[in-house]
Parts: structure tokens; C-alpha cells; sequence
């Protein structure tokens, strides 16, 4: 890749944060007690990447029903307290953080305090603060580009001088609707065989498996 590259936009939850896989099990066993027949593999595939309240919306369509009362603040509870004892950062991501010179920010479908509270249960939060932005700031979540155009514009980038680090379909298709270039990773503990090509189909030009491999396109 040979253009210039003078900001690095990082999703968290599977990408910095091996979060992805414990959010999606959240919601694969709170709708299986509701009589959705659905996997935690169903729902990394479908719904990773999407905001709470989009998924949400499609869960009420397809069971033809509202959600029960505190369906999804029981599931952000449940999350929560698995990050403060399970919660891993991504291999590498530490590292990566702390040498890479090239300007960095967050841009996330996640809720601003279950970003926060990941990053310091992960030892993360001082290599990413201030620079952290959440789809609550903006109208859309992805697949839309709203966040991660708000993102260049606060950090003051053009959009065609941002990469994206995504590890989902509707990440990568918002990094492109943004006119950001978007490499995929696949090294999260929700990944499966054949994320690589459906990130390649969704936009992203190159995908990786190891963080550090970043380094290949930015210093």
C-alpha cells in the first residue's frame, strides 16, 4: 500500500479487545430463554460490529414480539461483570499500542462506559484515552460511516488518509462508505473459518491474523 496513512482507526470489541466473543454469547443465551433458537456462532456471523439498539430491533422483528422488560440492560449487566474476570486485550494489541507512531483513535459501536471499563480491565486505557469515540456520539451506527467520519473530523484527518481496523462485515462496509481504506482481522477468539473472505467481499483490501502484522503498512 503506498498511500499515506496518517491515521489509524481501531474497532475495539474483537479487535483490541477479545470482548466479541463474550457479548455475542450474551445475547445468544438471553434469546435462547426467550425461545430463539440461535447460537453464539449465529450471532457473531450476523451481528457483530452492529450497535445494541439495531440488533435489538431485528431480534423484536423476528420473534414478532417486543423484547421482554430489561431484556438488553440484563445483557449489558451480564457483560460487564464478565469483563471485570474474563476480559483479555488481543494479543499484541499492547504492544502495538505503546510503539505505534502513527496517530491512533478508537471509533466503536460499543456504549462509551463498557468502552472504558474494557480498556481498564485490559491495561489498555492510557494507551488510547483521549482519543476514544463511540457510535452514541453520532446518528448512525455501522454498517453506516457516520463514526468513523466523526472520528477523522475531531482528530482533524481526511478521510482518505485514515485506515480502519475492523473485524466485522459492517465495520468494513462503513469504513469504505466512509472512503477510508480498511484492513480486516481475524485473530479474535469469535473469529471462524471464513471471516477472511467475507471481510475481503465487504471492502477490506488486506487481512491480517496477528496485530503486529499491522506494522507492514504503518510505522
Amino acid at each position: 500500500m503506498n498511500d499515506i496513512i496518517d491515521l489509524v482507526i481501531f474497532d475495539c470489541d474483537g479487535v483490541l479487545l477479545d470482548s466479541e466473543i463474550i457479548a455475542c454469547a450474551a445475547d445468544a443465551e438471553a434469546l435462547r430463554n426467550i425461545g430463539h433458537d440461535i447460537t453464539t456462532e449465529e450471532v457473531v456471523i450476523r451481528f457483530a460490529g452492529i450497535p445494541d439498539e439495531a440488533i435489538d430491533l431485528i431480534f423484536e422483528k423476528e420473534l414478532g414480539r417486543p423484547l421482554p422488560e430489561n431484556f438488553r440492560a440484563d445483557i449489558k449487566r451480564k457483560v460487564l461483570d464478565k469483563y471485570r474476570t474474563e476480559l483479555r486485550p488481543i494479543e499484541g494489541a499492547k504492544a502495538l499500542l505503546s510503539t505505534l507512531k502513527t496517530n491512533k483513535c478508537i471509533a466503536s459501536s460499543a456504549a462509551p462506559a463498557k468502552l472504558a471499563l474494557g480498556f481498564v480491565n485490559a491495561d489498555l486505557f492510557e494507551l488510547v484515552y483521549p482519543h476514544i469515540f463511540s457510535a452514541h456520539l453520532v446518528a448512525r451506527g455501522k454498517p453506516h460511516p457516520d463514526i468513523f467520519e466523526y472520528a477523522a473530523k475531531v482528530m482533524d484527518m481526511p478521510t482518505a488518509r485514515c485506515l480502519v481496523v475492523e473485524d466485522s462485515v459492517a465495520g468494513v462496509t462503513a469504513a469504505v462508505a466512509a472512503g477510508m481504506k480498511c484492513i480486516g482481522f481475524t485473530g479474535g477468539a469469535h473469529c471462524q473459518a471464513g471471516d477472511a473472505d467475507r471481510l475481503h467481499d465487504a471492502g477490506a483490501f488486506q487481512v491480517i491474523e496477528r496485530l503486529e502484522l499491522l506494522l507492514d503498512f504503518v510505522v
